[in-house]
Formats: structure tokens, sequence, C-alpha cells
């Protein structure tokens, strides 16, 4: 039937969309309405998305007039259209694949052509705004003759309609469906009501009752808002799922009608695609619920704008934590209290020196310290506060204790007076456990360690590397060999020797044996969850890496090493056993899509490897491929293997496929997935040795929406499953803890008061401790790997307190370049290049310009050594806060011809 639909599709995109609705109408699969929904969604078919959902087609009829009058004049108005000069004025009405489709037109069969596919994708758009844009696009283009042809034709339209009788081939079709269910994403979690009065108590959620009545919270939602809505401080608690972000909408909207003109509200993400995510929600609810209230988002690429006037000139602002927490600390925001309103989502990372913790540190010091001040509402969201490690009832008690000092709330809001009401929205997948076989015996694992072991013996012959590490028993293969080579290699970048010629080489020497044996120690873990193949395809993807880097004869070595060994490697990558955890994840994703072939799956794993290579074993393996899994990994500074991590819009488009795509029925994802994104369509959630703390295993099994949802925990390590089933036993003590705290409410208020005192007590001793003088003596900057001389601490300037730049040419001298992969604009700044140690192409940072300065160097601190000139004493830092010697400000001032001078030109060395 798909390929009929198509075929049909080819001849006339009415009589397709016919059959694809009588189709539907047969569907009896419950989720069948709302994958509809959001199929026409995420294919930009807002206009026919909202017309369903709202159940009124009365703006979508109104665009008839204009459709026929288009039709009636589009012999003689395509001639005088220039398609390709349009299409950059009309995003707003056509899709980007449209434009595509309308450009590759133009130019394989001319203007004329490429005009009539654009006004059939006009005749089809259920864009309101359609019209409008073409007008305003021909004026742009001047284009007059077709503008005159509109605006004289135009105003009679509506006289004329009734006297055509052709009915252009996109019109709409009334087609009648009956509900099976209720909807199940989060931006639908909501019950209807065809009343249309407007409630106005507390609680209470509206959103166009001039048009479907009166849309109103959950019972259960009411109750989440109860506390916000009075004013409170409060944190939220409520499962992944249950519309934590309507009820956000709502407490917005309470919070504008409360204050109007004077709100300003700022909600608040931990990463960007859950921003994304949020923004679009609060920009469409808004946009259609009053178009008067101002929504703006801000995330960490759009640092060119400002804050404080975003924040001044709207009354809702989406944004991630730190571009508030640097608006902040660079004084372009005075104080949070020209804010009313901060929504924390996913608020239980208020700990330690996460930015949400930045944030509230500064609200607290203002309230301990000042008796008259505004400052604005705090409400946190999350699915758990069963933060920390804990044992006992009054630990945990602790834990959320201090949450909630830090959120400076006396309220934990819970579901308790509709829990049967929550039961029925939000499915809590059924958890099981399968313990499989290691495979420890495989001839692959053998000869890695000996390879290991041989490089370790070439290594201590350098250097007594033993005594760079305190760490002992250390396993290859584990977590713990990689803890071991980070600290051998931190020790060895300030290894110090008479002979500086030999420091240098052994220096150099050891990071590359080191880095060797972390990939090698890599590729085994690899091994232990995917197959051998993709370990060896990891080594050899590392080691083409080396060869075109241009390597030493210590990496000839090494390469010389693994080129003696990879035959037989690679012998036994095509004929070995499967790996048998791989033989138990394929008979778990057979069973379950053979019992229901809707089945959506998401798996979460370690690491960016695996993800990468479980992806390959799926693709490659017959009766699975059809599940065509996209990959969703982090952004990340650094990769563990040889991709590089996903740029947001990257994730946002594994994510709309997964989510509204037929083709991919599975999403493989690190740790990026299992907090905040919205996966509505999940129903089996597999952990594949993928365990953490309460909270993690919390927002896993959330990513299981559907009814009948499943999460599996596929391990090899007993201790790991152990582990699993603690956190079962911890939920369930956090869920006491919350009720004994929220039945002691005086008691709950005086320990948050005691917390804040005691934490404001050692934050003020802290702050009164002299710090560490930073000195006016020179340091040299050596690179970390190979000690070779970079540049003088003296030639060091700060821009905008945050970035370094040498002023030094002849450092130019000492570096190499590499394309950067990513290229883009940030705080004036534009990247260029990479700039790599030019003896051992270390990573040293970045060449920009910076205003109408061309190549400059920045510095990445970590990629140094700090060497003093007098007692030649060396220490390796990782944030530039802790460098012992001073830097000074970045002046205009001080550039002059010389330091303008283009790098190829760079002075020679004295």
């Amino acid at each position: 039937m798909v390929e009929s639909i198509l075929s049909t599709e080819m001849k006339s995109v009415t009589a397709a969309a016919q059959m694809l609705l009588d189709q539907m109408c047969y569907l009896e699969e419950v989720g069948w309405f709302q994958a509809f929904l959001d199929i026409l969604l995420a294919s930009e078919y807002t206009g026919l998305h909202d017309a369903i959902k709202e159940w009124n087609f009365q703006e979508l009829e109104q665009l008839n007039e204009h459709r026929r009058f288009l039709e009636r004049i589009e012999p003689s108005i395509t001639k005088h259209l220039k398609p390709s000069e349009l299409i950059a004025h009309m995003s707003g009405c056509l899709k980007p694949r449209e434009c595509e489709e309308i450009q590759a037109e133009e130019s394989q069969r001319g203007r004329i052509a490429a005009s009539e596919k654009l006004v059939a994708s006009l005749l089809r758009s259920d864009k309101p705004n359609w019209f409008k844009l073409l007008k305003i696009a021909l004026e742009n283009c001047d284009l007059d003759e077709a503008r005159d042809m509109l605006e004289t034709n135009g105003g009679a339209a509506a006289a004329k309609a009734s006297e055509w009788d052709a009915e252009p081939e996109a019109m709409m079709t009334t087609v009648c469906f009956e509900f099976r269910e209720e909807a199940e994403t989060e931006d639908m979690l909501m019950s209807s009501n065809n009343s249309t009065s407007v409630a106005e108590e507390p609680g209470s959620f509206t959103g166009k009752p001039e048009r479907s009545g009166e849309r109103k919270l959950r019972e259960y939602q009411k109750e989440l808002t109860a506390a916000a809505v009075q004013g409170q401080n409060t944190i939220i608690c409520a499962p992944t799922g249950c519309g934590k972000t309507i009820v956000a909408l709502a407490i917005s909207e309470y919070h504008l009608k409360q204050f109007p003109e004077k709100a300003k509200i700022v909600f608040l993400a931990t990463k960007v695609d859950v921003y994304e995510q949020q923004y679009k929600l609060f920009k469409e609810h808004f946009s259609s619920k009053d178009p008067n209230i101002r929504v703006t988002g801000m995330c960490g690429d759009m640092d060119y704008l400002s804050v404080r006037w975003l924040i001044e000139h709207h009354d809702i602002v989406v944004m991630t934590a730190q571009i508030l927490v640097n608006a902040l600390q660079s004084a372009e925001v005075p104080s949070l209290e020209i804010l009313s309103l901060i929504l924390f989502d996913e608020c239980h990372n208020t700990t330690g020196k996460h930015p949400y913790n930045n944030i509230m540190t500064r609200y607290l010091d203002t309230k301990l310290t000042s008796s008259t001040h505004s400052l604005p509402q705090i409400v946190g969201l999350t699915a758990s506060v069963g933060i920390g490690s804990f044992k006992n009832g009054l630990e945990a008690e602790n834990n959320i204790l201090q949450l909630c000092a830090n959120l400076d709330t006396r309220v934990i809001t819970t579901v308790t007076e509709h829990k049967d009401e929550l039961k029925s929205y939000v499915h809590t997948p059924e958890k099981a456990f399968f313990e499989v076989q290691q495979c420890m015996s495989h001839p692959f694992i053998r000869i890695i360690k000996n390879i290991m072991s041989n490089i370790e013996q070439l290594a201590q012959k350098t250097f007594n590397i033993e005594s760079l590490s305190n760490i002992q028993n250390r396993e290859y293969g584990s977590q713990k060999y990689e803890q071991w080579i980070v600290s051998v290699q931190k020790s060895c970048k300030v290894l110090q020797m008479k002979n500086k010629d030999e420091e240098r080489r052994i220096c150099r020497e050891l990071y590359n044996y080191t880095e060797h044996l972390r990939k090698y120690n890599d590729a085994l873990i690899i091994n232990e969850d995917a197959r051998t193949k993709d370990a060896l395809d990891y080594l050899d993807a590392f080691f083409d890496q080396v060869r075109n880097a241009g390597f030493d004869e210590t990496e000839r070595k090494l390469t010389a090493l693994y080129d003696c060994q990879r035959p037989q490697l690679l012998r036994l990558a095509t004929e070995g056993e499967q790996n048998p955890k791989l033989d138990e994840l394929k008979f778990i994703l057979e069973e379950e899509y053979h019992n229901n072939d809707q089945t959506r799956t998401v798996m979460f794993v370690k690491t960016r490897a695996l993800a990468d290579a479980m992806k390959k074993w799926i693709d490659e393996t017959d009766s699975l491929k059809f599940l065509k899994p996209g990959v969703l990994i982090g952004k990340g500074r650094k990769s563990n293997f040889t991709g590089s991590g996903m740029t947001p819009n990257n994730q946002k488009g594994i994510l709309e496929s997964f989510k509204s795509s037929d083709q991919s029925k599975m999403l493989i994802a690190t740790s990026v997935a299992d907090e905040g994104i919205d996966i509505p369509q999940c129903n089996l959630v597999l952990m594949y040795e993928y365990v953490g703390n309460v909270v993690k295993m919390v927002q896993v099994r959330g990513r299981g929406r559907a009814e009948g949802s499943r999460c599996f925990l596929i391990s090899s390590n007993k201790e790991r499953i152990a582990k699993e089933k603690i956190n079962m036993f911890k939920e369930k003590m956090v869920e006491e803890a919350i009720v004994q705290l929220q039945s002691r409410p005086a008691d709950l208020s005086n320990k948050v008061d005691m917390l804040q005192r005691e934490d404001k007590a050692r934050r003020d001793h802290i702050s009164s401790s002299p710090e560490k003088p930073k000195t006016q003596g020179s340091y040299e900057l050596l690179c970390s790997k190979c000690k070779k001389f970079a540049c003088m601490s003296d030639d060091i300037r700060v821009v905008q307190g945050a970035h370094h730049i040498v002023l030094d040419r002849s450092m130019f001298k000492r570096c190499t370049t590499a394309p950067h992969k990513n290229p883009r604009a940030f705080s004036g700044f534009c990247k260029k290049e990479k700039m790599l140690c030019a003896e051992c192409k270390h990573d040293w940072g970045l060449i920009a310009s910076y205003l109408t300065i061309q190549d400059l160097a920045l510095l990445k601190i970590e990629s140094y050594v700090v060497q003093n000139c007098v007692t030649r004493r060396q220490d390796y830092f990782r944030k530039w806060r802790d460098v012992p010697f001073a830097m000074r400000e970045f002046d205009m001032t001080e550039i002059t011809p010389e330091t303008c001078r283009p790098r190829d030109t760079a002075p020679d060395e004295v």
C-alpha cells in the first residue's frame, strides 16, 4: 500500500493524500492518531497540525480564495517570476525540501518550470501567511508585473470566488477521525473541555478558548502547580512523561497574569538539546495563546546577543544555565533581582560547581546579606531528588534537605491526592535483568594484552613508569587501567631532568607509549561489549591517524608492532565466535519486534565508541538491519574514538527522525539522552552495561513512556546488576524520605535555614582566606607532550576575562596549523584553524581573528606545562585560574604593525 500511495503521489498529490487518509481510518493500533499529529508537526505541516489538533479548519478554509485566485492567474504570473530569488524571502511558508526542489527544477528545466513548481507548492501550503509573504517577496525582488497581478486581482478574489468552479488539486479534504486514545506527547499532556468559559483561579490553564474551548490541566498537574501559583519557592518532583513542562507553562502563564508589565521569567535548561526542545514548546504555546507575550531563547552558540537586552525586551527567556552565569559574572546582568521567576529544569543538578548552583549561590548570598531585596521566585522541576550517596532513609533526607537549601525552597511538591489519575497517564516500564556470559578466553584478547605488555616493557626501558603512578593492580581492558594512564601522563608532563634534551625525549616517548596503551585498552573494552571486528576497526582508524599525522621513531616502532599482529587479528575478527552479549541482545530485539513490529527502542551505552560499534553491528546483521538505528552522542570536547562529537543540529536531526519517521525504529545513545529529552514513542529501553545512580536510573527508565513499556538491563557483570537493584531499593527510600519531610514542614524549614547559614559561613571563610598572590615574574609555556618552548607568560593577554591570546608573532615559527572542522564565531572571535606543535603535532589551541585583528593564537592551558624561569620548576594546570603568574588585560593600543604582521612573515627567533 505504501508503494501504491507513493506511486499515486507522482501523478496527483491530492489523490495520494486521499488514499493515505482512507487507509488511516482503518487503523486500530494504540497511538496512531497522535503519531499522525507528530509526523505532521515534524514535517512542518504546522497549519494542518493545528487545525486537526484543535478540530478547527476555519483558517485553512480562508486560504481557499487565495488558492483559487493564484491558480487562475498561474499561466500569466509564472512568466514574470524569478523562483531562485523569491524563495530566499519565503522560508516562512516553504519547506527547505521544497526550496531545494524548486532550485533543482530551475537549473534542470528552466525558470518557467521552476515557477510552476513554486506555485504548486504555494497551492499546497497550509501556512496562513503564504499569500502575504508572496506579495512581500515580489516587492523585495522588484517583480512589479507579478506583484501588480496579485494586487489588481487580489481585492476581487472574494467576489469572484463563487464564479470559479475549478478546484485546485491541493484543496483540503474533510475526514472524520475517531479518537481512540488520549494524546501523550509532552506538549499535549492536557485534557480538553468544550466549555467556552475561561477560568481564572490558580492552577487553571487556558488556551485558545475562542476556538476550541478551555484547555485544562489534568488534576494531578493542577496539584503540581499549587505551591508555585501561591508564590512559594518549590521543587516539583514528578515522574518523567507526566508533563512537567506543561506545568511550567501553566505556572508561567499564571505568573504573567499576576504581575502584568512586571513579570520577567527565565526558564533554564542544562543542555542545548533540551533547551531547543523546551524553547520550541514555550514559543508555540504562547504564540498561539497570546502573541503579545514575548518569548525568546538563547544558548551557547548565540553569545553575540545581549542577555540583559533579551530580558528587558521579552517576558520569557529560555536559555542554558551557563549563559546566565556568564552574564552575571561579567555584570552584564547586574543582579538576579531584575527577574521575577526562575524555572530550573532538571533541578536535581543544583549541587557542587554546576551552573545551577552558581546561580543559586549568588541568590542566597544576596538574600542572606541584604534585608531589602526583591529576588525572583524559584521553581525547580525534576523526576527524582535522589541525589548524592546514601545508605539509609536519614541520609536520603539529608541529601534532599541540602537540595532544598541550595534552591531556597521549603516546599516539595508531589502528586499525593490524584495518584490514580497520574498512574493512568504515566506508565512506569517493567524492569528486567539479563545476566549474560562474558567471553574471557578469546585469542584476540590474548594478542592485544601481549602487545600491551610489550609496550609497557618498552616504556620501562625509557623510564621507570611504575614510579610515575600510585595506582596498583591495574587490569588490561578496565577503567582502572585508563586511570593509571591518566596518572602516568600527568606525572610525565612535569618530569624534570638535568639534561633538557633527554627530558624532552623521554617525555615525548612516554606520552606516545601511554597513548597507544590507551587505544589498546579502549579496544579491549569495545571487544568486551561489541564485536572483535569493531575493536579492530577502532585500532585501524587510530593507526591511520598516526600515519597521516607524520610519526616519529617511537610511533614507527609501535605501528610496526601492530602491523605485525594485524593479519592474525583480522583473521580472528572475521572467523571468531560471536560475543555472547550480542547473541542475547539479538534474541531480545528479534523477540520484541516479532511480538510488536511497531516497537520503538532506545538503547543506552557507556561510550561513543561503543555507540558507533553497536550501530555497525545492527546495520550488518540481516535480522536487525531493518531497525536502521540512529546514534545520539554528546557534543564533547574530545572523542574517545575516531569520529567527533555531534553538533546540536546533528542531534536534532537524529531525534526528529526517530520521533517522527518510520525509517528509524531504534536510537543508540550515550548519557546525552538520559535526561530531559522527550521521546514519547519509546516503548523499549535497553541499558547495555549502563548503570548509574538513582537519578540516572529514574531518568533512563523514564525514556520509555508508551503504555506497556519495558526496561531491560543487559550485563555480564554481577556487581553492575546488583547496583541497579540497589538503585531500585534506594528509589523507594527517596520516596519515603520525601513523604517524611512533607509531614514535618516546620522541621524541613528550620533545617533548610540552618544548612543555608552553614553554607554561607563556609563560603565567607573561603572568600576571606587570602589568595595566593599572582607573581609578576616570567614563566615559559612548554608543550605538555614534547616540552618544546611555546611562548612566554609576559606575552599572554586576557580578552573579555576568559580568552587567552599571545601577542608574540614568533610563536607561529614554533607551531603548525590544520583546518578546523567547525569554524564559527564567538565573543568577537572567529575560529580559523587548529594550532599544533610543529615538532610533535600536539594540540596547542586555535588560530582566530578578533575584531579587525587577524591570526591570533588562542591558547588551551591544558596543552602546556608552565615553567618558572628562575627556579625552573614545572607545573601542569587544567584551568587558567590556577596558574601562578599574573596576566594583563588585552588593550587595543598594544596592537602595532609588528603584532598585526601576517603570521607567515613573523620574525625569526633569536
